[in-house]
């Protein structure tokens, strides 16, 4: 677990999707070191069991859940059994992607539809599920969007309209759930995640080349946003998009 003697999720529950890896683990373990019970989503069950595992061996506390975020009927369930075994929830982080790398011509109907599903629509479902028990905690809710949200890359249509959608979605969230639910949005840049590891050293180094920082991010950099948004230390926070990405989003090399 991520070592800090801040305990700003005392006593809170938190929901995490895609949690069994990258951005997602990260975030479990940070706040559960700072005193949340942990509830870990995904569909990875052996990384997800081992992620929940971990936290309670250093003395949190977390389960793991297996769940399809873009079905409606998983995102009931989960709500009745958050409600059941904890009585509340304080923080969801929505952070579940799928991306398939094609041109927009080349994809077919399900592959769209199915990026958009798990990006987009279970940030909908999320909500659906929880906006009661978020309001009666006066909760948090943080959207992982992704700078290619400002940015266009080639071979990411799907995954571009869905993380641009999250944006816009915080902030009507925010609005529609406000002032009792604060409701913001995360974008990642160049992250060391999983995700990377079908990138070369070559593809790497032009990553790291773009950033202001001149260096890939850590999950666990992304984590700490999350954790700030999510806490009492962003109340007067809510509807932004914070960019995550060492300057990468604001670099260019021509004129």
């Amino acid at each position: 677990m991520h070592e800090t003697s801040c305990r700003r999720f005392q006593g809170r529950v938190a929901l995490i999707t895609g949690a069994a890896s990258g951005i997602g683990a990260a975030t479990a373990r940070r706040l559960a070191a700072e005193g949340a019970a942990v509830v870990a989503v995904d569909i990875a069950d052996e990384a997800g069991q081992h992620l929940a595992d971990a936290i309670i061996r250093a003395g949190g506390r977390a389960e793991y859940r297996h769940g399809d975020v873009g079905s409606a009927a998983m995102w009931e369930e989960l709500a009745g059994h958050v409600a059941r075994r904890y009585g509340r929830l304080d923080v969801l982080h929505s952070n579940a992607y799928a991306v398939v790398v094609k041109p927009a011509h080349e994809l077919d109907e399900t592959e769209w539809d199915g990026q958009l599903a798990v990006t987009l629509k279970a940030s909908w479902l999320a909500v659906r599920a929880f906006a009661a028990q978020l309001s009666d905690s006066e909760g948090a809710l943080v959207l992982t969007s992704s700078v290619h949200a400002l940015v266009g890359l080639p071979g990411h249509p799907a995954y571009a309209a869905a993380k641009g959608a999250l944006c816009a979605l915080g902030r009507q969230l925010a609005v529609e759930y406000g002032p009792r639910v604060r409701v913001n949005t995360v974008l990642p840049g160049p992250i060391l995640t999983p995700a990377w590891d079908r990138v070369d050293e070559a593809g790497r180094a032009d990553s790291v080349a773009g950033t202001v920082a001149k260096r890939l991010g850590t999950p666990e950099e992304v984590a700490a946003a999350v954790a700030f948004l999510a806490s009492s230390d962003a109340s007067y926070i809510t509807g932004a998009s914070l960019v995550v990405d060492g300057g990468w989003s604001i670099v260019k090399d021509s004129a």
